[in-house]
């Protein structure tokens, strides 16, 4: 099944791996036999189909100040995809007479057989840049031009965020998306002042996730998976305790915090809260926040760590007084 999910072509042909003429500015999703999810996105295929999943589900946010590439360089045309892009253009005119001349000697143009290195069809591609539709800063930083890469080469050194398997995880880790954080508590409804609240995550839903992201063409792909650590509770309110009393409550046996059971009433909760007073006739706004570390394999036995991320939510927590009855 094939889907395709934005388009934008000019008036020329040509296709590239993007999936059109410019080589980027379409998407494809494809769902395989086995259930398999791919999108082709910038030259790149994304697996996600070990994503997290959910309305609640969305993207991490780095720890530290790190980010993932805002454009990269990857294959985009074959010799003779990138004369059907290159040509209709000088033919229009309107990039100038002296561009065009140099355009034409660059890629050798007037040569029928060599020209835009048709001589090496099928040994490797002409690469260019990608841009992350988002636009983040520095997203106009790969201003290089085409450059020509042979099969089982590496791009040149001097080129910034030419597509390695390094890079793919980063882009990779921006696809990631985790299940959203709202905590379990007890008592569910309301808590009460002084009484310690217990907290936990559902066990099933916070498991590692991950995306794949690859360039068949030349062979390169990166895995990219996250793991959950951690929860942080803040209550919303400096009137309250947290259990433990950092407030993190690090992940134990597959589990984040436990869950509450009759008869436990008395115990300390291994992660919670104990507010110190009311919420009177509103609530305070309890955050949750996970932290995920990320780790990625890829091709040729590469691998390593990326920044942590983190994913939170709030939710409301109405906080009752204690009604005593004298008799």
């Amino acid at each position: 099944m094939t889907l395709v999910l934005t388009t934008t072509t000019p008036a020329y042909a040509g296709k590239g791996f993007g999936g059109s003429t410019d080589g980027e500015s379409q998407q494809q999703a494809e769902t395989g036999d086995d259930g398999t999810v791919s999108v082709t996105v910038g030259g790149v295929v994304f697996d996600r189909s070990k994503n997290g999943s959910g309305d609640s589900a969305g993207a991490l946010t780095s720890s530290t100040s790190w980010s993932p590439p805002p454009c990269w360089y990857a294959p985009k045309y074959t010799p003779e995809q990138l004369q059907d892009y290159l040509e209709p253009i000088w033919e229009a005119g309107s990039t100038g007479h002296e561009w065009d001349a140099e355009q034409r000697e660059k890629y050798n143009a007037d040569d029928e057989k060599k020209g835009f290195n048709k001589d090496k069809s099928g040994k490797g591609y002409w690469w260019g840049s990608y841009v992350d539709k988002s636009y983040p800063p520095g997203w106009d930083s790969c201003d290089e031009d085409y450059f020509w890469v042979d099969t089982g080469d590496a791009p040149p050194a001097n080129i910034e965020n030419a597509i390695t398997p390094e890079i793919l995880a980063e882009l990779a880790y921006a696809e990631i998306r985790v299940p959203g954080t709202e905590v379990t508590l007890a008592p569910a409804e309301a808590t009460k002042v002084n009484l310690p609240t217990w907290a936990w995550l559902d066990g099933a839903e916070f498991k590692p996730v991950s995306v794949t992201a690859s360039v068949e063409a030349i062979g390169l792909e990166a895995t990219a998976t996250a793991e959950p650590v951690s929860l942080e509770i803040k209550p919303g309110t400096p009137d309250a305790e947290t259990y433990p009393a950092s407030g993190v409550c690090e992940i134990n046996g597959g589990r984040i915090g436990e869950q509450y059971e009759k008869g436990k009433a008395d115990e300390t909760p291994p992660c919670g809260v104990k507010y110190l007073r009311s919420s009177g006739d509103g609530t305070f706004p309890l955050q949750a926040t996970v932290t995920w570390e990320i780790h990625w394999t890829g091709t040729g036995g590469a691998g390593g760590d990326l920044p942590d991320g983190e994913f939170g939510a709030t939710q409301d927590v109405e906080v009752q007084e204690i009604q005593a009855i004298n008799r």
